[in-house]
């Protein structure tokens, strides 16, 4: 309707006439979505027995919103470190990440002439929290995040922190059980973290991380266990090399980070 109702219209409307053809009362409707004058007359317009209705529910309401018992406090922030910076879904994997690093350690100590476990799968211990952190799958919530500020790479990266602050610990601690190297175990973590990142601009998080696994155990985990030493990869030396790869990879990671706006077309 690009015209006022008339004040007929309005009255007819606001009494109901059935008389006024469905068309005609959509027309209406839409046009007092946008006219304040017209929802001004149609007040008006309402006759004395629906003011005595509408005066009656509002007297209603009110007494009972006054003898409403107050409702309970939550703990906000709880639920705000729950929200941004934690997912219960992560809850199995991290579990499951724990138990693996635990078989791995026994199996290292029980298994004589076999090369550290713990170190060959230490790079991808945080990719499978990582690819759960912001899946719509895993988050019950993903939709109304989704289309939050929150989304993206700020979310992202708040519940990697969440997953990495899991993981950095337990390899400490299992490293410590084993005498390894906490350099050479905690730098390929971070590095394959960010390169889970950085990739999941391009292919989704999720799609980043099974990659990455699966290249890391075809390449490296299985020819060293066939040939029972570590690769050159894990040597010693090769820690600078893992941190340079990690600051690099983080670096490319935030200079994409336009490309976390669209990881929902990724997942």
């Amino acid at each position: 309707m690009t015209t006022h109702p008339s004040l007929t219209q309005i009255d007819r409307y606001a009494a109901g006439d059935p008389a006024l053809d469905e068309p005609g009362v959509w027309a209406i409707e839409v046009h007092l979505e946008d006219c304040a004058d017209c929802r001004a007359r149609l007040a008006g317009s309402t006759t004395v027995a629906s003011r005595a209705v509408i005066d009656q529910v509002a007297l209603v309401l009110d007494r009972e919103i006054a003898t409403a018992p107050a409702p309970a406090r939550r703990g906000r922030s709880w639920s705000v470190l729950r929200h941004r910076w934690f997912v219960g879904t992560l809850l199995p994997w991290l579990a499951m990440t724990g138990t693996v690093l635990v078989c791995a350690a026994l199996l290292g100590a029980l298994w004589v002439g076999l090369p550290s476990l713990v170190l060959l799968i230490a790079p991808l211990a945080p990719l499978p929290g990582v690819a759960v952190a912001w899946h719509r799958r895993a988050d019950p919530a993903w939709e109304l995040i989704a289309t939050t500020p929150a989304a993206g790479l700020t979310m992202l990266l708040r519940r990697t922190a969440a997953v990495l602050a899991f993981v950095i610990p337990a390899l400490a601690v299992v490293g410590a059980g084993t005498g390894l190297s906490l350099a050479l175990m905690l730098l390929p973590c971070l590095a394959f973290t960010a390169a889970t990142l950085l990739l999941g601009t391009l292919v989704g998080v999720r799609r980043a991380a099974i990659g990455l696994i699966a290249v890391w155990t075809l390449a490296v985990i299985a020819p060293s266990v066939i040939a029972a030493r570590l690769p050159v990869v894990l040597s010693a030396q090769s820690a600078r090399s893992w941190a340079l790869a990690t600051v690099l990879l983080t670096i490319m990671a935030l200079l994409r980070v336009n490309g976390f706006r669209r990881l929902s077309h990724h997942e």
